[in-house]
Formats: C-alpha cells, sequence, structure tokens
C-alpha cells in the first residue's frame, strides 16, 4: 500500500483530532493504531511531526500592506496555479489572513510530496485552521468548503 503523509493526517484528522472525546488516546496508543490499519511507521512519525509543528508561524516576515503574495521557485513547483488561485479565494473571502495564510505554505511544503493538488491543498487549509485560535468562522466555513466538495464527488 503507497500511503503518504497525507494519508495519515487525514486518518488522525477524521478519528481522532476533531472528535468530542474528553480522552483521547495518546501518542502511543495512535501509533499502534495507525500501524494496525496499514499505515507505515516512518510514514506515521512524519505525519505526527508535521502535527506537532502546525503551530508554528512561518519564518518569513510577514508584511501585511502587501496586495500580492509572490512565491519562490520552491514554492512555484509545488504549488501549481490552482492551489496558489485557491488560496488567494480563501484570502479575499477572508478564510485566510496573511499570517495563516503563510502558515499553510509553511505546513504545505513541510508535506513529503512533490505536487500538492487542490483537495490535499483544502485538507491542509482545515488542519491549520483547527489550530488557530480565534479562526473558529473560518474553519467552519472551510469545512463546509471541503465536505460539500466530497459529497459533490460521491453523488
Amino acid at each position: 500500500m503507497k500511503e503518504n503523509i497525507i494519508d495519515v493526517l487525514l486518518y488522525l484528522f477524521e478519528n481522532y483530532i476533531d472528535t468530542e472525546e474528553s480522552q483521547k488516546p495518546d501518542k502511543d496508543t495512535i501509533e499502534l493504531e495507525l500501524e494496525r490499519v496499514g499505515f507505515q511507521e516512518l510514514e506515521i512519525h512524519k505525519a505526527l511531526d508535521w502535527l506537532e509543528n502546525m503551530t508554528v508561524v512561518a519564518e518569513r516576515p510577514v508584511n501585511r500592506d502587501a496586495s500580492i503574495r509572490l512565491y519562490n521557485d520552491n514554492e512555484l513547483e509545488r504549488l501549481d496555479v490552482e492551489c496558489r488561485g485557491y488560496l488567494l479565494f480563501l484570502e479575499q473571502v477572508g478564510v485566510l489572513d496573511v499570517e495563516t495564510r503563510e502558515v499553510v505554505i509553511e505546513r504545505v511544503l513541510a508535506l513529503d510530496s512533490e505536487d500538492i493538488d487542490l483537495d490535499q491543498l483544502k485538507w491542509v487549509v482545515l488542519m491549520v485552521l483547527f489550530y488557530q485560535p480565534g479562526r473558529e468562522v473560518a474553519f467552519a466555513w472551510m469545512e463546509d468548503l471541503v465536505f460539500e466538495d466530497v459529497e459533490a464527488v460521491i453523488h
């Protein structure tokens, strides 16, 4: 089974992170569960490290007055025009602010993946918003966008 970090993260998000349980399992229990369902140990550790760094603010200084975000060559290679356009859309409608956009870009680049498609980007945005204090409304809006797309594909 060829799995990657995003698959592990999606499994964790759907099964653990967004639950109302007061007693969440510890890291060792989660690792065992992930191995039991078929994820590779290396991918599990990469995904857990990725989550631990979720609240790290991007190192690049953020200019709040900038009207456009310029992407470096590495970012351009990993984020296609559709993904970059979607980030711009999310920023324009207020789902992402400048700082959160930078965290999303940093977290996308931290994935062990050559190319990120739009669906993967949406899930990363959702996970980042989940961890950002004061972004509950944006999280709810993004959650609707992600799950509406999933339902549209199913129907």
